[in-house]
């Protein structure tokens, strides 16, 4: 399966943005993009982005595909069948990349980060109905409970993920002593957490 292997520091820096792809270490003086916040390459600090649409449309596709760890054929194929679902089709996509196995996992907080999550996923430490899936881009639907496999529930990185989570959201349910929890309902737009721009994406592959 395809992914991403290099720094991703290199990306919150391209982006001109901080992603939280790390993190706590986002949050620490150890943060690539605190201490270079120009574009990665000999030339980045040189770099001046151009106002242009296209370029606006390109970069928010880009970072979005980045703060959930896809790549350009999975995250296309989500938003043609975004498209094809009655509702707005922004909104449609973000609810797709947000039903993902593992950005629940690191919504629920039993991960600190998106990269970590999709790692103890294919590890198989998590069940969804009480069936074993190893499959990051499993898409849970509401309802579904999840579940750390009893075998897992040791493991002292996912008790360090589970104290230091705060942010609770209204379409998720948590029970942090059993480790489970569940899709309460589709996230509406405004109860997503994710600084993107959805309708520069849909403008682009309209094009």
């Amino acid at each position: 399966m395809a992914r991403y292997i290099d720094s991703v520091c290199k990306l919150c820096r391209r982006e001109g943005e901080k992603l939280f792809l790390k993190g706590s270490r986002c949050f620490s003086e150890k943060c690539a993009f605190e201490r270079r916040n120009y574009a990665p390459g000999q030339h980045g600090i040189l770099k001046k982005k151009s106002g242009s649409e296209y370029l606006s449309q390109l970069r928010e596709k880009q970072k979005t595909k980045r703060i959930y760890g896809i790549l350009e054929t999975q995250f296309k194929n989500n938003f043609y069948k975004a498209l094809r679902k009655k509702g707005i089709t922004g909104e449609n996509l973000l609810q797709r990349l947000e039903c993902r196995l593992d950005n629940l996992v690191f919504r629920m907080g039993f991960a600190h980060s998106r990269k970590m999550a999709r790692q103890l996923v294919r590890h198989s430490h998590f069940l969804v109905n009480q069936k074993k899936v190893n499959i990051p881009s499993f898409l849970v639907s509401v309802g579904d409970q999840i579940a750390v496999r009893e075998k897992s529930r040791k493991m002292e990185i996912l008790h360090s993920s589970l104290k230091d989570h705060t942010n609770e959201l209204p379409w998720i349910s948590v029970d942090k002593a059993n480790m489970q929890g569940s899709l309460v309902s589709l996230p509406k737009r405004e109860e997503i957490p994710t600084n993107v721009q959805e309708q520069l994406i849909v403008e682009l592959y309209k094009k």
